[in-house]
């Protein structure tokens, strides 16, 4: 038998390891020839029939689109007495921009004036080939974080210096183009320290304006609704190979394996079907996660365990991810319930089911996002699942993932058109190891109940399955 030393310091040989019982335990391990002729085809022959929502035909929301965003924004700004607003948001200046980048320490902003055409750029040198490539017309660039005032070692400037103060360099960087003196906003609330150097070097503090920006991205346009519906068909199509591998191979597999594989299949379905070159601004906002657990992690919301449990007979699986194109996409998940089952697994899964379709119904414009909540967890407390209620039904869904608003007894926003939501009236035993959360893509229409993104069933026949 292998101990933990010999294995770690290297001092066995690979047929020793092949000998071990650790081999017998990675038997489940992913293997190419188990996913071969499986394509999702049988199980996509229970989805939903089309409504009357179309996919995008475009892999990524526009540059056109942006521009009328931000156009949208200085009206805004107009209308508020405001010359301008400093995006400081990743989010924002994706939505605002379309410029898709990476966020860490280093600072990247974009002014947008109330009165012009193009945003004034305040980034790092890492950061200066996407966007002089982008909406460029405007901008100043630092070198790197912690930064010295005029060293550019990609121009042969390379010296120490004292840390330069890159809140300031931008503020004069504003004052230069003439916004000192002049009523401006940022999409955030400045802390003290930031704010006194506001007024310092422009003569007058920001506006929190975070609510404004955040307003348009709650509520998503017809072209974000159209793309996030692409997304989702390619999800379906996810969620109906894993369902099809799972029947064909039933507990050979572990769960590890079938979000592997699933995983694969989404990435190779969606990136054969968009434009990409491996240039920048191609194939932006893809994200294609699969996370599947089997048996004890779903009695969790969230677990902390790795998931690596052979799939097996009686017992709770859950297939979840994420799945987004151009930043447009959000969750989808749906629990099953692997015969034989018990009553209490049965009755788990059909009042979280039943929430879900009360949220569809429910979430309606004019309503308050409490009342939705209200509603739903009166409903759970009267079938008697009380004891296996962690969380809100639902949280609003953006770019960045959970968006506000909530689902949620103390959010008392109205619910507006073009609002998403996930779905996850869900239900935990950690006892039994049994949960039930399905969730999906709901967006309140202007008339009648929410819009489903997804074309996946709430059926038993979907879920309710014998392996």
């Amino acid at each position: 038998m292998i101990d933990r030393r010999s294995l770690l310091s290297g001092a066995t040989g690979a047929a020793a390891f092949a000998a071990s019982g650790a081999a017998s335990a990675l038997a489940g391990a992913p293997s190419g020839a188990r996913v071969e002729g499986i394509d999702g085809s049988s199980s996509a022959g229970l989805f939903l029939p089309p409504d009357d929502v179309a996919p995008a035909d475009v892999d990524r929301l526009p540059l056109s689109w942006s521009k009328e965003r931000t156009k949208r924004l200085q009206e805004t700004l107009a209308a508020n007495g405001l010359d301008g607003i400093l995006l400081t948001n990743q989010w924002n200046i994706i939505y605002f921009t379309g410029l898709w980048h990476t966020t860490t320490e280093r600072m990247i902003h974009c002014f947008i004036p109330a009165e012009g055409d193009s945003p004034i750029w305040f980034y790092p040198a890492l950061d200066r080939d996407l966007i002089r490539s982008w909406w460029f017309e405007d901008g100043d660039m630092y070198f790197d974080w912690l930064d010295v005032e005029g060293a550019f070692p990609h121009r042969g400037e390379v010296f120490k210096g004292p840390t330069h103060d890159l809140w300031l360099w931008l503020l004069e960087g504003l004052k230069r183009r003439g916004f000192a003196g002049k009523p401006l906003a940022v999409d955030q609330e400045l802390i003290p320290t930031k704010q006194n150097k506001v007024v310092e070097v422009l003569g007058a503090p920001m506006a929190d304006a975070q609510q404004a920006c955040l307003y348009m991205r709650m509520r998503k346009t017809p072209l974000e609704v159209a793309l996030t519906r692409r997304a989702y068909g390619y999800f379906d199509r996810i969620h109906a190979f894993a369902r099809d591998l799972i029947l064909q191979h039933g507990t050979d597999l572990i769960d590890y394996e079938i979000a592997n594989a699933a995983e694969k299949f989404g990435t190779d379905l969606i990136m054969n079907d968009l434009e990409h070159d491996g240039k920048p601004h191609s194939a932006v906002g893809v994200r294609v996660g699969v996370s599947v657990r089997a048996g004890q992690p779903t009695g969790y919301p969230h677990p902390n365990q790795f998931y690596y449990n052979r799939v097996e007979r009686g017992q709770a699986l859950q297939v979840a991810g994420v799945v987004r194109i151009g930043g447009c996409g959000g969750e989808l998940y749906r629990p099953y319930m692997i015969g034989p089952r018990t009553a209490h697994m049965e009755k788990l899964w059909t009042a979280a089911r039943d929430a879900c379709l009360m949220q569809k119904d429910l979430s309606r414009k004019g309503t308050l996002c409490s009342d939705v909540a209200y509603e739903i967890h009166k409903f759970q407390v009267g079938e008697g699942v009380q004891d296996y209620i962690y969380h809100r039904p639902a949280h609003g869904e953006g770019m960045e993932g959970h968006q506000p608003p909530y689902l949620s007894l103390g959010d008392h926003t109205v619910l507006d058109t073009g609002m998403m939501f996930s779905v996850e009236p869900g239900l935990f035993d950690p006892v039994t190891g049994t949960g039930a959360n399905f969730s999906d893509g709901f967006i309140v229409r202007e008339e009648g109940p929410s819009l489903q993104m997804s074309r996946l069933p709430w059926s038993e026949e979907w879920a309710w399955i014998d392996i």
